[in-house]
């Protein structure tokens, strides 16, 4: 595990998670990587692990847009399946879509390495001030 990888938090280490940074169209770019142990009985990722990625992506987002006095909760996350998806790399493109002074709404998708859709998610997130 290299330096960045072990200063992330234990489900973001289980689930391969790598900041990328911003596309031209400012959206956050998050890779992921599904491992075996992910699989459901069909050989495709379970939904709940796509459903991780989801928050996870939608989360780092978030927390890039706000200062370091804050931080965030998910208060709901809407999540669709779309297609199944295999063991490998799977990125996430996440944007804010709504922002207030206490709540932020950060939609995010998940493509497999074919540029397809497997899932995307509508999270509802909480600003707090640290204690």
């Amino acid at each position: 595990m290299n330096d960045a990888a072990a200063n992330l938090p234990p489900g973001a280490q289980l689930l391969g998670r790598e900041w990328l940074g911003f596309d031209e169209s400012g959206h956050a770019l998050i890779r992921f990587q599904a491992q075996p142990a992910f699989t459901n009985r069909h050989g495709t990722i379970q939904g709940g692990f796509l459903a991780a990625m989801l928050d996870s992506a939608t989360g780092i987002t978030a927390l890039a847009a706000i200062a370091a006095d804050l931080t965030l909760v998910t208060r709901s996350l809407d999540t669709h399946f779309l297609k199944p998806v295999g063991v490998g790399t799977i990125t996430a493109r996440a944007r804010i879509v709504e922002r207030t002074e206490r709540e932020m709404v950060v939609q995010a998708d998940l493509v497999d390495v074919h540029g397809v859709t497997v899932a995307d998610a509508t999270a509802r997130l909480r600003i707090l001030r640290k204690s």
